[in-house]
């Protein structure tokens, strides 16, 4: 399995902080040149390789970190997402909800990659807490998740648990909605919720 975060802005970075933090190699692309990115890459750990955004497309999962308003021309940078794993870590605060057209922001994501295996996740943390070590108080750190793909699911769920953190499945992606996501200048009732699910459970 590859990985890639597209996007290496504070939420990038942080989920490249927690692919080093493991030792599991994870390619960073941007609008930004690769050799813009390598310095920070570099800090990070050898384990995160920057590359041009082509090249980090052909992963196997691909981790949404742009701003919401650049996920459709990623959608568009291949021509078919059929068997890759799309996870959604933006967050549309600032987006009036008529631009949804009585949608979810991930529903509206989820529009951008056809034939996507697709997931929410990694949206609710501010980047400090992401980037931290998810590993404390005597458990881990949560993660909530929300997909309508089960397969989808618990692939995202392998990967949670392989960076250290606790998965939480809130339901389909109209339930996680609910629950984790910006609402034009407002926020859901979990969103930067910061729990830790206990090791003996």
């Amino acid at each position: 399995m590859t990985y890639a975060i597209i996007g290496f802005g504070a939420v990038g970075q942080a989920l490249a902080k927690a692919f080093a933090r493991q030792g599991i190699d994870v390619t960073v692309a941007s609008r930004r040149s690769p050799d813009d990115l390598a310095p920070v890459a570099q800090a990070i750990g050898p384990n995160v390789t920057p590359r041009p955004l082509a090249e980090a497309l052909s992963a196997d999962t691909i981790i949404l970190a742009v701003p919401f308003s650049q996920h459709q021309a990623i959608g568009k940078a291949l021509p078919n997402w059929t068997g890759k794993l799309v996870i959604d870590a933006m967050n549309a605060y600032g987006t009036p909800l008529d631009e949804f057209g009585g949608l979810t922001s991930s529903a509206v994501v989820a529009r951008a990659f056809p034939s996507a295996n697709f997931v929410k996740a990694f949206n609710h943390l501010p980047a400090a807490k992401l980037a931290a070590d998810p590993n404390l108080k005597g458990g881990r750190r949560v993660i909530f998740m929300a997909s309508d793909d089960p397969a989808a699911a618990t692939s995202s769920k392998a990967l949670i648990e392989a960076l250290g953190y606790a998965p939480v499945s809130l339901g389909t992606l109209a339930e996680g909605a609910a629950l984790t996501h910006a609402r034009g200048h407002g926020w859901s009732p979990l969103t930067f919720q910061d729990l830790v699910k206990p090791d003996d459970q």
